[in-house]
C-alpha cells in the first residue's frame, strides 16, 4: 500500500497531461478523414481524366471516365460542405 502511495507521489504535479476536449478529439479525427477522402477523389478526378484522353475511340471507355469524373467532383463538394458544417459545430462548443 505504501509503495502505490509513493508512485501515485512521484506521478502527482510533476506530470503534465494534455487535455483535450470530445470536440477537439472528433474535430482531429474528421480532419483526418476529410483528407483522406479529398485526397482520394483527386486521385480518382486525375485517373478518370487519363482514361478519358485515352479512350477516345472507345465510348463506353469514354462514358465511364465523365461519370468517375463527375462522382468525384459531386463526393468533393460532399466533402467541403461536411467539413464546413463540422468546423462550424465544433467551434460552436
Amino acid at each position: 500500500m505504501n509503495f502505490l502511495n509513493n508512485f501515485a507521489g512521484l506521478l502527482g504535479d510533476d506530470v503534465k497531461l494534455p487535455h483535450f476536449t470530445a470536440g477537439e478529439v472528433l474535430g482531429g479525427v474528421l480532419d483526418v478523414f476529410y483528407f483522406v477522402a479529398g485526397v482520394a477523389a483527386v486521385i480518382v478526378i486525375i485517373i478518370a481524366g487519363y482514361y478519358f484522353v485515352t479512350g477516345g475511340s472507345n465510348p463506353a471507355t469514354v462514358a465511364k471516365a465523365k461519370n468517375a469524373i463527375l462522382y468525384a467532383v459531386i463526393g468533393l463538394i460532399i466533402i467541403i460542405i461536411a467539413f464546413s458544417i463540422t468546423n462550424f459545430i465544433t467551434g460552436a462548443f
